[in-house]
């Protein structure tokens, strides 16, 4: 028999009331997930992850009294963090880009199917990170805009990584595909995934994207090569 799926509690935090009663409702009908409360502006938001410590909080960006990205700032110190989704209509990069550096690990726009609600929590929760198709296509690119200057840089961690890893990491960054990187430096796609194996375990990393979001933020990378369109 076999073991029934544990529920997701979430936290809805919106200034909308027919936007949180909407997402309520699409949520308790779906089989695993657990609404456990509805916060109207920031600070509601921030007191209600405190008492009710959810698995998700679903984030407006823009809310009264306090700003989605001030929530995030803020429940950066909680000692059981929260894993944070930003869901709003509409984000600007360098929002999705201080939202993750905050600590989101997710950016799902309002417009998006259910079904992509629905994958983007069980994702989060399964400690991965989601980004909506629609802000992913520039993500890179603006963090790259948004690194830290050269003496930051002084203060890289090296993690243990070969210097044909940080290679690899670079052309990860740079967006280039295991084919792509095969091709750059003569090696089989095969060899590719085992330096991304060793990279993710030394990393403790699980994906692209959180490899990227690593390496720009710890600083592991100094010149990014821009993979081909």
């Amino acid at each position: 028999m076999n073991k029934p799926r544990e529920e997701i509690g979430v936290l809805i935090a919106d200034d909308h009331p027919v936007l949180r009663e909407g997402l309520r409702a699409l949520l308790e009908a779906q089989s695993g997930f657990r609404v456990l409360g509805e916060a109207a502006d920031g600070e509601q938001a921030l007191r209600l992850a405190r008492q009710l410590k959810p698995q998700i909080l679903l984030l407006d960006i823009r809310m009264p009294n306090l700003s989605g990205l001030e929530v995030l700032r803020e429940l950066k110190r909680l000692p059981n963090q929260v894993r944070t989704i930003v869901f709003t209509a509409a984000v600007e990069k360098d929002q999705i880009v201080e939202a993750l550096q905050l600590g989101a690990r997710g950016i799902i726009l309002k417009h998006s199917a259910t079904e992509v609600l629905f994958e983007g929590i069980r994702c989060v929760t399964a400690g991965q990170y989601w980004v909506c198709h629609e802000s992913a296509s520039d993500l890179v690119q603006a963090l790259l805009e948004f690194r830290p200057g050269p003496e930051a840089a002084e203060r890289r961690h090296a993690f243990g990584l070969t210097p044909r890893e940080k290679e690899v990491i670079a052309l990860i960054v740079g967006g280039y595909t295991n084919k792509d990187i095969a091709q750059e430096f003569g090696i089989s796609q095969h060899t590719v995934k085992h330096h991304l194996t060793n990279i993710f375990d030394k990393l403790g990393v699980s994906n692209r994207l959180e490899l990227v979001l690593f390496s720009i933020n710890h600083h592991l990378i100094d010149n990014v090569q821009m993979g081909p369109d």
